[in-house]
């Protein structure tokens, strides 16, 4: 299959506004995917990760401590376990995130955030098909919830290499929230994808 040249072309062109854009602040509940360019050079499969040159993350240890000290006393806490989830998310630990995402939920089933957060762990820790049906169960319970068609765009494109599908939830994004970081990040995406067929279109006419 050759659709990755079709990513490559989108990575470089569109993407690299979304590089660093993982939202990994307490004040931005839900976390957003980050696909790096060099990330999708080097497996058209592979979710982006951090390179073995770049500095680990640090597990805030302490905070990891005072959560889990409110977890104990109260189990039903969905919030802490949230929380939980967001430290080790940002720290890398994708599989710890996971576990307490899905604690979460099973406290608060309704939580469209935390579970778009479980769908971003499962992407990271590459499961890109569960990623896709944890945003469908984000969308179930919201189904305008902007950060997770854009995410959903991304696993499509990067993960799946459906740009069909991609540009669809990237549509969505600006029809449901067009003045958003979100959208801004949807437009380019749909302009890369625009521009990457295009470019596509006249090389195939010159090389005939």
């Amino acid at each position: 299959m050759k659709a990755e040249s079709i990513v490559y072309t989108i990575a470089g062109m569109c993407f690299g506004i979304i590089l660093g854009w993982i939202i990994a602040t307490q004040q931005q509940p839900a976390r957003a995917i980050a696909p790096a360019a060099e990330a999708a050079g080097n497996s058209q499969q592979q979710p982006p990760a951090s390179s073995s040159g770049q500095q680990a993350k640090v597990l805030d240890e302490a905070r990891v401590q005072q959560l889990t000290t409110i977890v104990n006393s109260d189990p039903k806490n969905a919030d802490a376990a949230v929380q939980l989830g967001n430290t080790y998310f940002d720290a890398e630990r994708y599989a710890d995130a996971i576990k307490w995402y899905q604690q979460a939920l099973s406290i608060n089933p309704k939580n469209a955030d935390a579970s778009t957060d479980l769908g971003v762990s499962y992407y990271y820790s590459n499961r890109a098909d569960d990623a896709l049906k944890q945003f469908e169960n984000s969308l179930r319970i919201d189904p305008k919830h902007a950060k997770t068609l854009l995410n959903k765009g991304i696993v499509l494109a990067f993960g799946k290499q459906d740009l069909t599908g991609a540009a669809d939830s990237w549509r969505k994004v600006v029809e449901l929230a067009p003045n958003s970081p979100e959208a801004q990040a949807a437009q380019r995406g749909l302009e890369g994808i625009a521009a990457s067929q295009s470019g596509r279109s006249g090389g195939g006419s010159t090389n005939q």
